[in-house]
């Protein structure tokens, strides 16, 4: 710390700016290896199969289906309006600039990749179409989220409806992709439309995979009456960082200080066999984190 705080601001102003430039780049190559990925999904898989994928890029596919136009370009011309109505809504410049390179993106590759691509996919089989392309669709829109960036399309759509009507954007977000499906049905058969909902569903599960990362940590809040000599075994034993928050009894009245740490999931039932040997009448809540950042595990990043 005392070394930054002696460098030149100049200094201090070039390594900010290296870093932020860093961070940028990496954001746009995710962004557009994402959108690339998406595009392979749609041309592979859920094109040939004519499995709606819900959202703008569902009703591309409809549309196309009655008039053979390009499924990118309409991608592209039906979320123009969505981003001019939704620009107050997408976070400012820098998530919307994102939001724009991966629908420009998507939209480019969609349409470039016909002439490399068969055009009647890979297979025939119905279920493999909407496994496989779910799970590449999901994984290219996972890669876009780990770029500060969105799809555009049925994401604008939704925080508009949620702003305007106040519905949560999970139902949101149902409701949309429920009804392009319901379009698909009527235009492709209702056969396909269910398999169109296995491809969100399974789209939907690979995005998080890869925007969040498998990393399901538990977090432990301890009450008990032998708190320092607990807190002693978790730090010596488990080698865990515990922190030790202040807190009363609503009944009693009395100063109940709480133990918190954050432990792997292989550690819960050996963290349960210590407390319980130290202090078998001890109350323990074992809760699911998405992430753990800092020391002891992944370095916390922008």
């Amino acid at each position: 710390m005392q070394y930054l705080i002696n460098q030149p601001r100049s200094f201090l102003g070039k390594n900010l700016k290296e870093q932020i430039s860093w961070h940028t780049l990496k954001d746009y190559a995710f962004i557009i290896l994402g959108a690339f990925v998406q595009a392979i999904g749609m041309r592979l898989f859920l094109i040939p199969s004519l499995l709606v994928s819900g959202g703008i890029s569902g009703a591309a596919q409809i549309i196309q289906f009655y008039t053979n136009w390009n499924v990118g370009l309409m991608v592209f011309l039906g979320n123009i309006p969505l981003f001019i109505i939704g620009w107050r809504y997408l976070g400012g410049i820098r998530f919307a600039l994102r939001t724009a390179m991966a629908v420009v993106f998507f939209s480019i590759f969609t349409d470039w990749l016909v002439y490399f691509l068969p055009s009647d996919g890979i297979t025939a089989d119905v279920v493999l179409q909407s496994i496989y392309g779910g799970v590449i669709y999901g994984v290219g829109l996972g890669l876009v989220y780990r770029g500060q960036g969105t799809s555009g399309g049925s994401d604008i759509l939704c925080r508009i409806i949620n702003h305007y009507l106040g519905i949560p954007l999970t139902q949101t977000y149902l409701i949309v992709d429920a009804f392009v499906v319901l379009a698909g049905g009527f235009s492709f058969g209702w056969d396909l439309a269910l398999y169109g909902m296995v491809v969100i569903y399974v789209s939907g599960l690979a995005a998080e995979l890869i925007a969040e990362g498998n990393s399901m940590f538990r977090t432990a809040m301890i009450i008990t009456q032998k708190p320092e000599i607990v807190s002693h075994k978790i730090l010596s034993d488990m080698e865990r960082g515990v922190t030790i928050l202040n807190a009363t009894g609503a009944y009693t009245d009395q100063p109940r200080p709480v133990l918190y740490c954050v432990i792997s999931r292989s550690e819960v039932n050996k963290l349960k066999s210590l407390v319980s040997e130290i202090d078998p009448k001890a109350f323990m809540v074992i809760g699911q984190a998405n992430e753990a950042l800092g020391e002891g595990f992944q370095p916390l990043k922008r």
